[in-house]
């Protein structure tokens, strides 16, 4: 019984390092003149002379950017009195991230990250596949038997993951493969093998024509129309914009545009612009109160597009191969490495 109290008290000790950790670096960096964004308490910023400096941290590796470069210079060299720290130049690599840049242009990517995967599985003299779920794929839980790949599954889907911070083409396939954590069986393990030959909800969300984040996700509740199933999924999108905006009012960036909202679903459209309660929308009532608010005070702009232009199709359902191609030319996306 001893050990055990003991052994509790190791852990709780160990959780509070990170917390301290984070406790006094915030402490010093409100002291040099910095506070912490509304939107993200791991941004610090620093406004002065027109100018302004920001840091984000993640645990003890921080990036250090903005125009100020005077004040750039003085806080590392505060930082470096302040900590044991070592100052590793122009950004290349974060949190297993590639920073790569041209003249006009700044590159993510993860190919390390990818190429370690795909040796690790044995998959790297593989056949690729032009998209990463097979079209029309019904997948089904057997509860009655015990998986074999359990272990394994759950370690691929998990790096497969944080592989999807640079690929969004992989978001869709993830969200359904990742349904059967508890008990995968062999057509699983094949969906995932199959992300791997890549050469319900869902949003994109772009500043200024770039792509900055991504989502794909089932739903918590079962939809009872499409027109359910819409609102819920414009509500997520929406909510992260009305976050962006809020961080880029934070980083000095103040629009006095609305914020652009696209939908392929015409009846979620009228409905969300017509204030009379509908009978077969009421159970819908809250998001669609949410949009009809923002719309009323031109936050938002809610325009219908074609089912065909709708990008956010390879995040909720599997396409065919010359779809898929053509949504990732629109997302940017593209091959760095490949020979021009």
């Amino acid at each position: 019984m001893s050990e055990g109290v003991q052994i509790e008290e190791v852990i709780v000790w160990i959780e509070t390092i990170p917390r301290a950790w984070f406790g006094r670096f915030t402490k010093s960096m409100r002291a040099f003149g910095y506070h912490q964004s509304n939107s993200d308490h791991t941004l610090f910023l620093k406004k002065q002379h027109g100018k302004i400096t920001t840091l984000i941290v993640y645990v003890d590796d921080m990036v250090v950017t903005g125009n100020d470069l005077e004040e750039r210079k003085a806080l590392q060299n505060y930082l470096s009195r302040e900590f044991e720290m070592k100052d590793l130049g122009h950004l290349k690599y974060f949190l297993g991230i590639e920073v790569s840049r041209s003249s006009e242009e700044i590159f993510l990517s993860q190919r390390k990250y990818a190429l370690d995967l795909l040796q690790e599985t044995g998959m790297s003299g593989c056949q690729p596949v032009n998209t990463p779920i097979e079209e029309g794929l019904k997948m089904c839980v057997e509860s009655n038997q015990v998986s074999t790949y359990k272990g394994r599954y759950q370690r691929l889907v998990g790096r497969l993951m944080y592989l999807a911070h640079t690929r969004p083409d992989l978001a869709y396939a993830l969200s359904v493969v990742s349904q059967y954590m508890h008990n995968p069986r062999e057509q699983h393990m094949n969906a995932v093998m199959r992300i791997l030959r890549q050469s319900t909800s869902g949003y994109f969300t772009f500043i200024g024509g770039n792509l900055v984040t991504w989502k794909s996700k089932k739903q918590n509740v079962v939809a009872r129309s499409s027109v359910e199933a819409e609102f819920g999924c414009m509500t997520l999108g929406l909510c992260e914009a009305l976050w962006l905006r809020l961080l880029l009012q934070d980083l000095g960036y103040l629009s006095r545009q609305p914020i652009r909202l696209f939908c392929d679903n015409k009846a979620a459209c009228d409905i969300a612009h017509n204030p009379v309660q509908h009978d077969c929308t009421k159970h819908v009532k809250v998001d669609r109160f949410f949009i009809k608010e923002k719309l009323d005070d031109k936050i938002v702009e809610l325009s219908k597009i074609r089912s065909e232009d709708q990008l956010v199709d390879i995040l909720t359902k599997a396409v065919s191969s010359q779809v898929f191609s053509k949504f990732l030319d629109k997302l940017g996306m593209c091959d760095i490495y490949a020979p021009t």
